[in-house]
């Protein structure tokens, strides 16, 4: 591990790592710049994320090449409407001399690819959001640690809507981000035909080791932040609660429900992430702004009012900014 003489050494580190890390990814993922940033912005302030989008957009191949360029161990969960706790979590088995053995189940690693996590049972999704928590599971009783960095990275389907369960508001809060993938404009796609239907194999390098990661997010948490910052991002988070005195107008009238207190903790992560990435110590109002939509989308429900007049959360957000 590379051990830094100063914190302004490691977050000029950072800022070039980040780099290094968009470039190895870029390889493979084309135009998804955004959806990137977001993503390597919630491990390193050590959250999870949720990528919502239709199929196809390369949710899964995503997550797969930022975990070959973080050199973390990655695991895959299809979740399926029969899918046990067990077959996350692990199981208790017999062995040959008939003691029992614990049997690890995916969710031990680095990184986890929760696929269409809203196709399971709400039991079996406690038992994931469980370990998001806690950083560990219990089986009869014993505690086991997760391998550390641990992040999981949930994708969700938005069309298909027969079959599923959706997420509660409680299970959604865990999540840092909430990430929406477009489909890629016209270049981009014309790009990505060219990749996927010729014979070259693409290799991404492996850029950032797991104990390198556990350095960067103790230096997200170090960055100080000016007190105006901090009021900013709690005032904002406070706007989106309707009637309660923070509130703004809008939330009273399309809002059923608004951010709780971790919203106004990530934004500030978040915000503390964002500014190191782009070479700067210390976060302002826009690095707040940047982030505040993953952040706050899924924290916030409408009520029938705005549903009706076809007011969306972004837009709702993006005027609470202003």
């Amino acid at each position: 591990m590379t051990r830094f003489a100063s914190d302004v050494e490691a977050a000029d580190a950072l800022a070039l790592t980040y780099k290094n890390l968009s470039k190895e990814i870029s390889k493979v993922i084309i135009g998804q710049d955004e959806v990137v940033r977001f993503v390597l912005t919630g491990i390193f302030c050590q959250g999870h994320s949720l990528l919502i989008g239709v199929p196809g957009l390369a949710k899964t191949l995503l997550v797969q090449t930022i975990a070959t360029a973080l050199d973390l161990q990655f695991k895959r969960i299809q979740f399926t409407p029969d899918l046990m706790p067990s077959d996350i979590i692990g199981a208790e088995t017999m062995d040959k001399e008939r003691n029992f053995k614990f049997v690890k189940g995916p969710v031990f690693a680095n990184i986890v690819l929760a696929d269409e996590i809203n196709r399971t049972p709400p039991k079996t999704q406690a038992a994931l959001l469980e370990s998001m928590q806690e950083y560990a599971v219990t089986i009869a009783g014993v505690r086991y640690e997760l391998p550390k960095p641990f992040f999981v990275l949930a994708t969700q389907n938005p069309i298909e809507q027969e079959g599923t369960y959706p997420l509660p508001e409680a299970q959604l809060d865990r999540f840092m981000f909430d990430i929406q993938l477009t489909y890629p404009s016209f270049t981009d796609e014309v790009q990505v035909v060219k990749n996927t239907t010729s014979d070259e194999s693409i290799t991404v390098n492996k850029t950032l080791s797991a104990e390198e990661i556990m350095e960067y997010q103790h230096l997200v948490r170090r960055v100080p932040v000016p007190d105006n910052v901090i009021e900013y991002a709690v005032r904002l988070t406070n706007k989106t609660r309707p009637n309660t005195a923070g509130a703004s107008p809008m939330a009273n009238e399309y809002l059923e429900w608004g951010a709780g207190p971790r919203a106004s903790q990530f934004l500030i992560l978040g915000a503390k992430c964002n500014a190191l990435l782009n070479g700067k110590y210390s976060p302002d109002i826009e690095d707040v702004r940047s982030i505040a939509k993953p952040v706050l989308r899924h924290r916030m429900v409408r009520n029938f009012k705005a549903e009706a007049e076809g007011i969306t959360i972004d837009g709702l957000i993006e005027k609470l900014l202003d």
